[in-house]
């Protein structure tokens, strides 16, 4: 089974998300039959390539309010976060240009850690605040998965994989995605933004069910004490 992902690095219910459907997967026992393939959205490509504002002041700014209104806006982001496990630091997070982060974690999936790259980016934004916009920040995390710097580089300095990115870009209008995280079960089945874990299993599991799949069961002895249907503890 196949799970898309639109989501950008800068979008902090993707983020959420992402853990929500990772959770959904494990606890429903469908992991080694789904391949999750996460994809390209631009939620404001125009921000500058140097940009230096908080997200308070871009929050601000975007929505017409003060700076205070928009720091009063993350607290409930925040708390959700917490919920899945992320502790999201809004003090220290700047606005940020994502189209060479896209490019890069394209080319990271050409090495089969693409998915690493990405949770390395969205980590790196929400919980320590580094500027995923500029290039030796992305270099950094590139040489902490043990990829070539040098060719990331090379990547950098090229335009390679933005047709990627304006395909993924194209790809999300003709099936009417207006905004990020969206995903889509096996082609068929839709979920827009961060909804509660339950509904990513119920549809996990209908997807699954259509597909002819079947979840693995924990036997005795494996770690977890719950089997993928909920109804057994070993």
């Amino acid at each position: 089974m196949k799970i898309e992902v639109w989501s950008d690095y800068v979008c902090p219910f993707c983020y959420i998300g992402k853990r929500q459907l990772e959770m959904a997967i494990k606890d429903t026992g469908y992991g080694d039959q789904i391949e999750v393939e996460y994809k390209s959205f631009l939620l404001d490509p125009t921000t500058p390539l140097d940009a230096k504002d908080s997200v308070y002041s871009s929050l601000a700014r975007k929505y017409n309010i003060s700076v205070e209104q928009a720091k009063n806006m993350t607290k409930g982001v925040a708390e959700r976060a917490k919920e899945v496990g992320l502790e999201y630091d809004f003090d220290i997070m700047k606005e940020a240009n994502t189209v060479a982060a896209h490019r890069l974690a394209k080319w990271a999936a050409t090495k089969q850690k693409g998915a690493e790259f990405s949770e390395r980016v969205l980590k790196a934004y929400f919980l320590e605040g580094k500027a995923i916009g500029q290039h030796d920040i992305l270099l950094s995390l590139v040489d902490e998965l043990g990829l070539d710097k040098v060719e990331a580089q090379q990547v950098l300095n090229s335009n390679q994989f933005a047709e990627d990115i304006e395909r993924d870009i194209y790809d999300a209008q003709q099936i009417g995605v207006r905004g990020v995280p969206f995903f889509v079960f096996n082609n068929k089945y839709g979920i827009s933004g961060a909804q509660p874990q339950k509904l990513f299993e119920q549809t996990i599991e209908k997807a699954a069910s259509e597909a002819g799949l079947k979840p693995k069961l924990k036997m005795v002895g494996d770690q977890g004490d719950s089997c993928s249907d909920g109804q057994c503890n070993l």
